[in-house]
């Protein structure tokens, strides 16, 4: 699966109109919410469990001691009158009382084992529900129950719903109400962030590189639209580079193969040995070319697709820049290359990329012999917490309007079109992209020798070891 693919996948930008539509904003407001409001009805049942299981015994006890003494005058009333008249005396006081009354045989009683010890003890009992209780009558098989309270002489019982559950619903409902605004005011932009994210996402899909994703509203989707914004960047960055590279290489190849194809109908024409020898070279040479050609395209892909992993060394920086114009020397031919360090601190010490380092000073020594006439100057300096490495020579300079389009890919200045200098453009374009590797610059400007002055500059000690 392509990173087109995936991304389309994630937003369903690619999926059926209506499987997206389930993901509307009223679907997600009203399972965001219900899970929301399921998980603080549950939290709030459970709590409530604990809570009365806890209180439970207290809330008995307390019942207990509030009702024993209505029991004890009860009782008092019962037995100043003949145990027949008992049924009579509590039907009479029964209508006086809000909570029902009645006498009952204690084997008809099925209680809890704790609930019946208490009461064959002579001590008020409870029913599970905590609202009937039940004493024996001193020393009868007898038992007077109390309760539980009857909706019929209790006003408050008649016009429906206990007060208490009203006030519980009603409460209930108000929570209900502030958590689904609550819940409201939080998805909304949430969800206006995803939908943008969806369009921006779609228009990648699409093809359409340049679309962004806007300021998102919610923090939580600020890090993943600047991701996907970087995304989109450097694909379209690569997509150019990839097309400018193409191109750029198509046009460059059809000099040296031109050049080879006229050289071997040449050589089928002639029979001449010294004819022959020099068509050969000339093939040789724009083999040499093409090779160089391909070589170079290929580092600079790499650079620009990805920049390597540093592997820095602490180098002394004098005796490394000696190293690299000896290994250039050659190239120089009757040049006069020379090499002044006296300006840096004894035994200057600098972190750098061996391996990539060498990728630019070399280029820049390159460019330097291909246009000096006699000179070459490669000097540095320290400048602050930075190194300055100079490449001076005494050619014929570049104009200040052209010292930056030097360092794009592929750009050759007029001048330089004939075979004599020869080059791609690609070698500045790799010295640049090594520099921003080391969190450093490249520039062009102009030469106290009167040519071209190029200047790598770095710091001399790289905070990360990774570019």
């Amino acid at each position: 699966m392509t990173g087109n693919s995936r991304l389309l996948a994630l937003f369903g930008t690619n999926a059926p109109a209506p499987w997206r539509g389930r993901y509307s904003l009223s679907r997600l407001f009203f399972n965001f919410y219900l899970l929301v409001m399921g998980s603080f009805v549950a939290i709030a049942i459970f709590a409530d469990f604990v809570i009365s299981t806890a209180v439970k015994g207290i809330t008995d006890e307390y019942t207990s001691r509030f009702m024993r003494g209505t029991i004890v005058l009860i009782e008092d009333e019962l037995f100043r009158k003949p145990r027949s008249e008992w049924p009579k005396t509590v039907e009479m006081l029964d209508r006086k009382f809000a909570y029902k009354l009645d006498i009952v045989d204690r084997w008809t009683l099925k209680l809890p084992p704790g609930q019946a010890e208490k009461l064959d003890d002579g001590e008020l009992a409870i029913d599970a529900q905590g609202d009937v209780l039940y004493h024996r009558l001193k020393q009868t098989p007898q038992i007077l129950v109390v309760g539980p309270i009857s909706p019929e002489r209790n006003p408050e019982y008649r016009k429906g719903l206990p007060l208490d559950l009203r006030i519980s619903l009603l409460t209930w409902s108000l929570i209900g109400l502030c958590l689904a605004i609550v819940v409201w005011l939080w998805v909304h932009p949430v969800w206006r962030d995803l939908e943008a994210m969806r369009q921006t996402a779609r228009a990648l899909g699409e093809g359409l590189f340049e679309a962004r994703a806007p300021t998102m509203r919610s923090s939580a989707f600020g890090p993943l639209a600047e991701t996907l914004n970087g995304m989109a960047e450097r694909i379209q960055r690569l997509i150019a580079t990839q097309k400018e590279l193409s191109s750029a290489i198509s046009h460059e190849l059809r000099t040296p193969i031109a050049r080879m194809r006229f050289a071997l109908e040449m050589l089928a024409g002639t029979e001449q040995p010294c004819e022959r020898q020099r068509l050969w070279q000339m093939m040789e040479r724009d083999l040499d070319e093409l090779d160089g050609l391909i070589d170079s395209s290929l580092t600079y892909a790499r650079f620009e697709r990805e920049q390597p992993e540093l592997h820095l060394s602490t180098v002394d920086i004098a005796p490394w820049i000696e190293e690299q114009v000896a290994a250039n020397r050659l190239l120089g031919r009757n040049l006069q290359l020379l090499v002044d360090t006296s300006a840096l601190p004894p035994a200057q010490r600098v972190e750098l990329d061996c391996r990539s380092m060498p990728y630019a000073v070399t280029n820049l020594l390159r460019n330097a012999i291909r246009y000096a006439r006699t000179r070459i100057r490669v000097s540095a300096a320290l400048v602050g917490d930075q190194i300055e490495l100079h490449v001076d020579d005494d050619g014929i300079g570049i104009p200040p309007d052209e010292r930056e389009r030097v360092f794009s890919a592929f750009t050759r200045l007029d001048r330089s079109r004939d075979r004599a200098t020869g080059g791609y453009g690609l070698g500045l374009a790799i010295a640049r992209l090594v520099l921003a590797q080391h969190r450093g610059t490249a520039s062009a400007g102009e030469s106290p020798l009167g040519g071209a002055r190029f200047t790598l500059r770095w710091p001399l000690s790289q905070s990360v070891t990774e570019s």
